[in-house]
């Protein structure tokens, strides 16, 4: 317990850090007056006229791109790019579709860049950073990631996650490490994954206009994820899901969606609930360290009890090293030089900025290289500007050059991140740039740490670069999640749709895209029940530190509590499809005996395409109230 404690507390000052990283990068603090908007009045205050943007589209062609310059409702507050701009004044009305062809295509790849992003610099520097703080990692029989713990006796499977060697018995397949069952499961690697949404939700809440986005998104991902994800799973592969996880899961889930809508029908969030929806969750994190202490605790009793005359237990590092000796080749040992000679520093820096496996090039099928080639230039660019540090490997992932070359682009990249740029053309005295005095300093600190450092050993200060690595991918993200909220606003615009609908589809489905692979991925191999516990723990995380982080740094820096107006009938019908799906599973699941059937998965599917259908109906004045 004394381990969750510390770990609660390390959550909190990585708050604060995010907290920091929001508002000075492009989530700028707005004033009073800055913070009325058409969609989010404020009593007492004094409102100009402001014209809706969407109503561009109803203009001539001519007058587009005046409105859109003159209009305060079409600017973007943060962000590098301006589509609305770039929509109306740069490409001609005939070439409309040509620009929201070339956006769909940009937004895309944007997403592509969260979950690089988030999957190979933000979630390594955080366990990094969890290991040098020496919190516990623990690996037990049960499974833990983000929430899900999977229990049941003999039947029961280990919890895993995929690698890049083999599966137990089946050559060719992703490895399986054991996955951790420490309280930071539902803490440091909740908030890896969920990292796009959380940046995504931060961002929109930064801009009341866009506020409809952060809801979208967080109802429209759990609609999904308990429906679509959960049924393809049911489908995929039929399975008895865990009891006990399965009630918890879902109870606290259906507790957090009543908790959003009660903010939803009051209209507001104020102080009080923002700490309280970050508070409910930290009491999450302490029921799930209970429920798995008690669980570990009786099964070894149990195991005692039953085995009395039964060898000795081999440990679980032993176990492994059994596993991997009898079920595995190194296939790299074929590679390796008779001859090993040490690689000079050029040798070093070119193979730590090149991010393309050739072995495996050879060996994946052509989709997967057709992505890679995608990839390349983003995890190129993330190579330069983050540094890795990875505590499993022997020398710690230090690469003398590259991490010399880090101390000089990081920190430049972090000036010209923070503001959207500003930060990085202000000049000190209005005579010296601030950018050039950060590669002075960056220089002299690089210069220092290489000839003081050598190639086959990390220094005693090479923790540090998890805590810079941490700091720049954060800001890499939250760069990407800005231009995403601002090119799906601009598309609202053009489509006159609501930020409510265009949450609930675009950014839901990008957001959740890794999520829905993965955990099919895992069903298909044989684990479906890791899979469906993954689909609950970590939009809980989302939805509540989601909603209550965004509102806490919108109060913080507005000094006003959050006003909500919700985009009409649309978002009552996204809360109520949710609520309707976790209450439809916490009835017919039990009453099947947790047995999740191929039936159950179609229904699920069923409902989610119901709920579209309405939605976009709701959307498009199909179905609406009648006004007396």
């Amino acid at each position: 317990m004394a381990g969750g404690l510390l770990n609660v507390s390390w959550v909190l000052s990585l708050l604060c850090v995010l907290q920091m990283v929001e508002t000075v990068s492009g989530a700028r603090a707005p004033s009073a007056g800055a913070h009325i908007s058409s969609q989010f009045p404020a009593a007492g205050v004094s409102q100009t006229s402001v014209v809706d943007c969407r109503e561009v589209c109803g203009l001539n062609a001519s007058d587009r791109c005046a409105f859109v310059r003159t209009n305060p409702d079409c600017r973007s507050d943060g962000g590098y790019l301006d589509y609305l701009e770039g929509i109306f004044c740069h490409f001609p009305a005939r070439l409309l579709p040509l620009a929201i062809t070339l956006y769909a295509f940009w937004l895309l790849y944007l997403f592509l860049i969260l979950g690089v992003t988030a999957a190979k610099f933000f979630c390594p520097n955080l366990s990094a950073i969890s290991t040098t703080l020496k919190l516990s990692h623990n690996v037990a029989v049960s499974f833990w990631s983000s929430s899900g713990t999977l229990e049941g006796g003999p039947e029961g499977v280990r919890g895993w996650e995929t690698g890049d060697a083999s599966w137990p018995g089946q050559p060719g397949a992703p490895a399986l490490r054991p996955l951790d069952t420490s309280p930071h499961g539902v803490t440091f690697l909740a908030f890896g994954n969920g990292a796009p949404d959380i940046f995504s939700a931060l961002v929109a809440f930064s801009d009341p206009r866009t506020a409809g986005l952060a809801f979208g998104a967080l109802f429209g991902a759990g609609v999904l994820v308990t429906t679509v994800v959960a049924g393809g799973i049911a489908i995929l592969r039929p399975f008895t899901a865990a009891s006990r996880p399965f009630l918890r899961d879902i109870i606290f889930y259906m507790a957090a969606v009543l908790l959003i809508f009660t903010a939803l029908y009051c209209g507001r969030v104020t102080l009080a609930w923002a700490l309280g929806y970050l508070g409910f969750y930290a009491f999450y994190v302490v029921t799930v360290v209970l429920c798995t202490w008690i669980y570990q605790r009786q099964r070894r009793r149990s195991l005692v009890c039953s085995m009395p005359a039964t060898p000795e237990i081999l440990s679980d590092s032993e176990e492994e090293r059994m596993s991997s000796n009898t079920n595995s080749y190194d296939y790299g040992e074929e590679y390796r030089p008779l001859l090993l000679y040490p690689e000079t520093t050029a040798q070093i820096l070119v193979q730590a900025l090149n991010p393309l496996d050739y072995r495996k090039w050879r060996t994946k099928p052509m989709y997967w290289r057709v992505l890679k080639v995608f990839k390349l230039p983003v995890e190129f660019l993330l190579l330069l500007t983050v540094p890795v540090m990875d505590p499993d490997k022997e020398d710690r992932n230090w690469k003398r050059p590259l991490n010399c070359l880090h101390l000089v682009i990081s920190p430049l990249f972090l000036t010209l991140t923070l503001q959207s740029g500003a930060y990085g053309v202000y000049e000190i005295g209005g005579l010296f740039p601030v950018w050039a005095a950060v590669v002075i300093a960056g220089t002299a600190l690089a210069a220092v740490t290489f000839f003081a450092t050598s190639n086959s050993e990390p220094p005693r200060f090479h923790w540090l670069f998890a805590f810079l690595g941490f700091l720049t991918s954060a800001l890499w993200i939250n760069a990407a999640a800005t231009e995403v909220v601002n090119i799906l606003r601009s598309l609202g615009v053009v489509f006159r749709l609501s930020n409510t609908v265009l949450g609930l589809t675009l950014l839901a489905w990008g957001n959740s895209i890794g999520d829905v692979f993965s955990d099919f991925t895992l069903a298909r191999q044989g684990y479906p029940r890791m899979a469906f516990s993954a689909c609950f723990g970590g939009i809980i995380f989302n939805m509540l530190v989601g909603v209550g982080l965004g509102c806490l740094l919108q109060i913080s820096r507005s000094h006003m509590e959050v006003k909500l107006e919700p985009d009409g009938l649309l978002v009552w019908i996204l809360a109520g499809t949710l609520g309707l799906s976790l209450v439809c599973s916490l009835v017919l699941v039990p009453l099947q005996c947790f047995q999740l059937s191929r039936v159950y998965g179609c229904c699920l599917l069923l409902l989610y395409l119901t709920f579209l259908v309405v939605a976009l109906l709701t959307e498009f004045g199909v179905i609406h109230l009648k006004t007396v």
